[in-house]
């Protein structure tokens, strides 16, 4: 029968030996958790033939406005316009919103349809508005108007 002193030494070292699996898991956790997230560039359209198109689109009269919902939150909306100045005629048309902290980083990205397949195509020679709301931006974004980078062109038939 093991003594009293034993069992106690015994206890002792399986208590140490959880602690420090224990610590080890939550340094390892927080290592991996504050890595920086990699995601892809901002990069534009990717076929050739939408790459070719970007020319004749052009955004204007890009705004941004900060207003509250029915729910009490903040919501940020980026408005404006886009024209099709070329031939063909536009089923969708998506970007992607990038929004950057203070740091010049990028905090956040968002892609999001300013013309919609869903709607009528936008045709050549036709500017419409739009209208992009944003409900969950993090604090730290610089509070600037973000950059929209074409990511989709829907060419229509």
């Amino acid at each position: 029968m093991p003594s009293q002193a034993t069992a106690r030494t015994s206890r002792n070292t399986v208590l140490i030996i959880v602690s420090v699996i224990l610590v080890t898991a939550l340094i390892a956790a927080v290592v991996y958790l504050s890595r920086p997230v990699s995601r892809p560039a901002a990069s534009g359209p990717a076929s050739t033939e939408a790459k070719a198109y970007l020319p004749y689109l052009a955004l204007s009269d890009v705004t941004m406005q900060a207003t509250e919902n029915f729910m009490k939150q903040q919501v940020v909306e980026v408005k404006g316009k886009i024209s099709n100045k070329g031939t063909r005629e536009l089923d969708g048309i998506e970007v992607y919103c990038v929004f950057y902290g203070v740091d010049g980083r990028e905090v956040y990205r968002e892609r999001q349809f300013i013309v919609s397949s869903k709607g009528a195509p936008l045709k050549p020679g036709q500017t419409r508005t739009f209208r992009l709301p944003f409900d969950n931006l993090p604090d730290t974004w610089n509070q600037a108007l973000p950059r929209l980078v074409i990511a989709q062109i829907m060419f229509g038939q």
